[in-house]
């Protein structure tokens, strides 16, 4: 099957303990990203996304495979007329993602000397729409977990 692959890497000081902490744990995961995912963290595990109100429990939603320190992979979130609608999705847009396959979100974690490397990469559908909102989306929650991790504190909120 063809996918389009979105690839972010950065380089965080930090360790590969701490970063793994806030890709997993729900009050790092809501500070610098907005979202709540529930689940135990064991491959074949389901997931909730919980953000802005929608809370999405849906069978396809699933850990892939949790190597603490190392690589944590899991299914996006699935795109219901609930999601669309807390994030002001058009229709047309809400029709386009709910035809896509489901993506996967996987993080690569490398010591890199003093500072850990994270390498996103998720792959989608080839029909785009997906690639087009996490490759606009991506950058700035990656830049707001790194800030976490070497301040404290997350970026300014921005205005779209």
């Amino acid at each position: 099957m063809t996918t389009l692959e979105f690839v972010y890497t950065t380089y965080i000081k930090t360790t590969p303990q701490r970063l793994w902490r806030a890709l997993t744990d729900p009050d790092d995961v809501g500070r610098y990203w907005g979202v709540t995912l529930e689940t135990d963290w064991t491959p074949g595990s389901a997931m909730v996304w919980s953000e802005q109100g929608t809370r999405v429990a849906d069978p396809g939603q699933v850990v892939l495979e949790a190597t603490p320190h190392r690589r944590l992979s899991y299914t996006g979130r699935s795109f219901t007329p609930d999601v669309a609608k807390a994030f002001g999705l058009g229709e047309d847009i809400y029709a386009a993602l709910a035809r896509e396959r489901r993506s996967t979100l996987t993080f690569d974690i490398e010591p890199a000397g003093e500072t850990v490397k994270l390498t996103l990469t998720i792959d989608c559908d080839p029909a785009g729409t997906l690639y087009d909102i996490v490759s606009q989306g991506w950058p700035r929650i990656l830049s707001n977990l790194k800030t976490l991790l070497e301040t404290g504190d997350t970026l300014p909120a921005h205005a779209d």
